[in-house]
C-alpha cells in the first residue's frame, strides 16, 4: 500500500518527502499512519529500483530540499499495478481505497471497470467477522453481543454503499466504451 501511495502521489506531481508523507497520512493516516521509518526506506528502495529520482532545490531556510519525482519506469510501474492489482489490494478496504485514489491514472475505462468488478465480486461473496460453531457466518440479526452486532451492522451498511457505488461506476465506465459514446 505504501509503495502504491508513493507512486500515485508522485505520478500526480513531484513532491518533497514531507509533502508526500502528509498526503499519504491524509489518505490513510487515521487508520494506518505512516512513519518516517517506513516511508524513507521505501523511497530509497524505489529510487534504487529506478522508479523515482531526487533533485535538490533551494530550501526556504538554509538547508536544500530534496524533490522526489517519478521516472518513466515509475510511471509505467504505477500503471501496471493499477491495471493488475494484487489480491490484497482488492480485499483489504484501506489498500483498495488507496488503489481507487489513483485508478483515474489508468486511462482505460474497460481496465478500470475490470478492477472495480474484482472488488464488487469480493464484496458480494458471503462473509462475516464472526462464525458459529458450524462455520456459518453470523449475521447481525443472530448476534446476541450488542458490540459485535454493531460491528456487523456498520460493515453491512458500508458494504451496501460501496457495492452501489461500484455498480454505478462500472455502468458509467461501460457506457464510455460503447461505440459513439465519446461523441
Amino acid at each position: 500500500m505504501l509503495t502504491l501511495a508513493i507512486l500515485g502521489f508522485l505520478y500526480d506531481q513531484p513532491l518533497h518527502g514531507y509533502e508526500l508523507k502528509s498526503r499519504i497520512t491524509g489518505l490513510t493516516g487515521h487508520v494506518r499512519p505512516v512513519s518516517d521509518g517506513a516511508l524513507y526506506p521505501a523511497i530509497a528502495r524505489l529510487e534504487k529500483s529506478g522508479l523515482l529520482s531526487r533533485r535538490t532545490e533551494p530550501g526556504t531556510g538554509a538547508a536544500p530540499r530534496q524533490t522526489l519525482e517519478l521516472t518513466g519506469e515509475g510511471r509505467a510501474e504505477l500503471l501496471r499495478r493499477l491495471a493488475d492489482p494484487e489480491q490484497a489490494e482488492i480485499t483489504d478496504q484501506i489498500r483498495f481505497f488507496t488503489l481507487a485514489a489513483f485508478l483515474h491514472h489508468l486511462a482505460d475505462p474497460p481496465r478500470q471497470a475490470a478492477v472495480l468488478r474484482r472488488r464488487l465480486a469480493f464484496l458480494t461473496a458471503p462473509s462475516s467477522f464472526f462464525y458459529d460453531g458450524d462455520g456459518h457466518p453470523v449475521t447481525a440479526e443472530r448476534e446476541p453481543n450488542p458490540f459485535r452486532r454493531g460491528m456487523l451492522l456498520v460493515a453491512r451498511a458500508s458494504s451496501t454503499a460501496e457495492r452501489s457505488w461500484l455498480t454505478g461506476t462500472i455502468a458509467d465506465l461501460e457506457r464510455l466504451t460503447l461505440p459513439g459514446a465519446a461523441d
